[in-house]
């Protein structure tokens, strides 16, 4: 829920635990996200889990609050269709969805969360679909993390914030006017909401920073909390800028060596920079720093309005199974898939407008959904 401490801090406390988001301490999230994925080769579960268990066990060293992986389940989040993103050119999009789906079943899940609470550390994960959600409340993540790609799959936020928990969204592939209807929604739920900025560039360039946009936001939106979710490598300086111009929670990728395999390992930070950066910003060298380099132009749209990860992320909806000739929509039959790019029909942020109406014709199970069969 929303509280206000005695310094009338914005803060959302974090259920299950002591800690808050926006409070005066900054909330460092270490994101292993799918960085127990180290070969190009399958490997056992149990290698997966022990590659997660060294990377909780280095995030704990290094001072992190939070570590947060990603959860897949491919039937309701990617299209199977041949795909290469371009941030990752290692693997077929599709073909890396069900690795990850299949190599995190609902045990893998259980295992971290009991593994991070021993260590002292809160567990959450980004829910890259509806269904990844729902395998993700059966382990009772405190909290909840929406990519920037999912931030308009509206099945996906429907589903979040029915559960009452806090809910952070980036920002790296939308526009200010998407974000205002998001920001919206949330409201609406009277869901506590906080906004990690984000630039998707892999690694981002210091040209491309805008750090103007943390302090728009918080202007705009003047009960969120506001973070910075960053990418680039080999520098400090912009997440102390960052948290100069306002920002509470900073969230690294996180791996222990850039030369992994595998999709986020080479915009990381490994552990000993990850512990200079919480341990510059605990000693408050961010005060001292010169944020004008990465500050920009606060009039400045986001770069996600235009950014070219948009197509290959956003989503569609499609028929979760067969829906018969006059049936009426119903949110379970629905999902949300990507990429946009190869599919055409009514897009995720439809999913409210869609539920209760009738189709016109029998509708197959994975078919899009569209305005020709939809009425």
């Amino acid at each position: 829920m929303l509280v206000m401490t005695k310094r009338r801090l914005k803060t959302i406390a974090i259920p299950g635990t002591d800690r808050i988001l926006g409070g005066e301490e900054v909330f460092f999230v270490a994101e292993i996200g799918k960085g127990f994925i180290q070969t190009k080769e399958d490997q056992p579960m149990r290698e997966y889990l022990a590659n997660a268990k060294r990377l909780i066990d280095a995030a704990v060293a290094a001072g992190a609050d939070a570590v947060k992986f990603q959860t897949h389940e491919v039937s309701d989040e990617q299209a199977d269709i041949p795909i290469v993103s371009l941030h990752f050119k290692g693997a077929e999009r599709y073909a890396w969805v069900k690795r990850n789906t299949e190599a995190t079943p609902l045990f893998f899940w259980r295992e971290l969360k009991n593994y991070a609470a021993r260590k002292g550390i809160i567990f959450f994960s980004t829910a890259m679909s509806r269904g990844a959600a729902e395998k993700l409340t059966k382990v009772d993540v405190p909290l909840w993390k929406v990519g920037s790609g999912d931030v308009e799959d509206y099945v996906l936020l429907d589903y979040l914030t029915g559960t009452g928990k806090p809910v952070i969204i980036s920002t790296g592939m939308v526009s200010f006017a998407e974000l205002d209807e998001i920001v919206a929604y949330f409201r609406k739920h009277l869901t506590p909401l906080a906004i990690l900025y984000c630039v998707s560039e892999y690694p981002c360039p210091p040209e491309k920073f805008n750090l103007a946009s943390i302090e728009k936001i918080k202007e705009k939106y003047p009960e969120v909390i506001v973070g910075f979710s960053d990418h680039s490598v080999g520098d400090i300086n912009p997440v102390l800028a960052a948290v100069k111009v306002g920002a509470r929670i900073v969230e690294k990728h996180f791996s222990l060596a850039r030369d992994l395999w595998g999709s986020d390992h080479k915009v990381s930070m490994i552990p000993v920079e990850f512990a200079e950066m919480v341990r510059a910003v605990r000693a408050g060298e961010h005060k001292k720093v010169a944020q004008q380099k990465f500050y920009g132009n606060k009039n400045r749209e986001l770069d996600g309005a235009t950014n070219q990860f948009r197509p290959y992320f956003k989503k569609l909806l499609v028929a979760a199974r067969v829906i018969k000739n006059g049936e009426k929509i119903a949110k379970d039959m629905i999902h949300a898939l990507r990429p946009a790019l190869h599919l055409k029909g009514l897009p995720s942020r439809d999913f409210h407008k869609v539920v209760g109406r009738e189709v016109i014709r029998q509708i197959k199970k994975g078919e899009l959904l569209t305005k020709q069969n939809v009425r």
